[in-house]
């Protein structure tokens, strides 16, 4: 793929193109395991923060709840996450991890942070330090 001239490029739109490139550099990491983005991000949330309501999962992936729900039976369906009964409601369900979920969820970390360390390769040390830096800056 040709790039762009990146001359007169904001800083936006720089910044935007490295995220559009990380992305599908993440997209291909995880295509042996066919699994989406968000796929990803749901289970690697309710390994973290399980036991979880769908709510609380949406508002974690900054998602609507209808969304959560749909990327929730996804992952029920492959037997990565099982629903539970909320103990503190009844009338509330909560997602948890399955073990092949949180074995499933090693093996996708180590591959986006494989995926990562390639994307950024071209970077002394130093460097990516400094951008490390200046992204959590601008994220805090």
């Amino acid at each position: 793929m040709r790039r762009p001239d990146l001359t007169d490029a904001s800083t936006g739109d720089l910044v935007m193109g490295v995220a559009r490139d990380l992305r599908r550099t993440y997209a291909q990491a995880l295509a042996p395991w066919d699994v989406t983005p968000g796929q990803t991000r749901a289970l690697g949330t309710i390994c973290q923060h399980g036991p979880i309501r769908l709510s609380a999962l949406a508002e974690h992936l900054v998602i609507v709840p209808r969304s959560a729900t749909q990327v929730v039976d996804a992952l029920e369906e492959r037997g990565l996450i099982e629903r539970q009964p909320d103990p503190t409601d009844r009338r509330a369900t909560t997602v948890v991890a399955t073990v092949e979920g949180r074995r499933l969820h090693e093996q996708l970390h180590r591959a986006r942070d494989e995926a990562s360390r390639t994307h950024f390769a071209s970077l002394s040390d130093e460097d990516r330090g400094e951008l490390e830096r200046i992204l959590r800056q601008l994220l805090a």
